[in-house]
């Protein structure tokens, strides 16, 4: 869209609704800070910036971005893993979480591994 004589100027119709990066920040779950980070490199766009240099986004297509990240279905997998790692950080041994979730120690450690510097065995950082 350009505006009038040829300028990249955005056109906004009247009941266009531009929201802020905090506003941006509570609909995907995340900080503003990791909004601008994803504007920077292109993830997401901003419609227009304010004269102070603020970024604002079209509501609609933060909207429909958002759904179109969303999963078809929950991966009970995934939850699976949070749950394992959320009882790891608060002290449980690896064989214990293990057990809870009926699988080997040899699963849990590599799933474990994925996500939290493992204790005192030189575990692998998370990349």
């Amino acid at each position: 869209m350009s505006g009038r004589d040829g300028d990249a100027r955005p056109v906004m119709r009247p009941d266009e609704e531009l929201l802020t990066p905090r506003e941006v920040a509570e609909i995907f779950g995340v900080t503003a800070a990791t909004v601008a980070a994803w504007a920077r490199v292109g993830m997401i766009v901003s419609f227009v910036r304010t004269p102070g240099g603020h970024r604002r986004y079209r509501r609609a297509e933060i909207l429909a971005l958002r759904d179109a990240r969303r999963p078809a279905e929950p991966n009970p997998e995934q939850g699976m893993e949070q749950d394992a790692v959320r009882l790891y950080e608060q002290g449980w041994p690896i064989r214990r979480v293990a057990a809870e979730f009926g699988c080997s120690y040899g699963k849990m450690r590599r799933i474990l591994v994925k996500h939290v510097v493992l204790n005192g065995r030189g575990g692998v950082r998370p990349s």
